[in-house]
């Protein structure tokens, strides 16, 4: 078989509708689209979970449960190898890293993650350190301090 030889299966593709076309097409005057009422006219559709004016189900299940979203805390993030952009001796703070451009905004603090291998001797202050970024820390002779 070769790439000029390929051919799609029969029934595949299917003509597109072309609607208002005169006698002969099937689709004239109306276009299939009935006799007036919000859905023959043009733009008029219906909002997936309108049900005809009866309340609507996300309104009559009972809302439950507990969400703390409005106090929940989000660290922004920075994994050990992309400090490997600094020197030797650099004091690695959440103002040094946005003027770098590694983080954007600071939110509720910084985390910094194990990912990666951290090649320089450095004094990293974040908020959190996860377990491994601490490890990794200490086996390259760096320092992590908490803010």
């Amino acid at each position: 078989m070769k790439l000029h030889e390929l051919e799609k299966n029969i029934g595949a593709t299917h003509a597109r509708k072309r609607v208002g076309r005169g006698p002969g097409s099937g689709l004239g005057k109306t276009c299939g689209r009935g006799q007036k009422g919000q859905k023959a006219r043009s733009g008029g559709s219906i909002n997936p979970v309108f049900e005809g004016g009866q309340l609507p189900l996300y309104r009559r299940l009972p809302k439950r449960g507990f969400t703390n979203a409005r106090f929940k805390v989000s660290y922004a993030t920075v994994n050990l190898g992309d400090l490997n952009v600094f020197e030797d001796g650099t004091v690695v703070t959440p103002a040094l890293l946005m003027e770098k451009g590694i983080i954007k905004k600071e939110l509720d603090g910084l985390k910094i993650l194990g990912n990666g291998k951290l090649e320089h001797k450095l004094t990293i202050q974040a908020n959190k350190f996860s377990t491994s970024a601490l490890e990794k820390i200490k086996e390259s002779g760096s320092k992590a301090e908490v803010i």
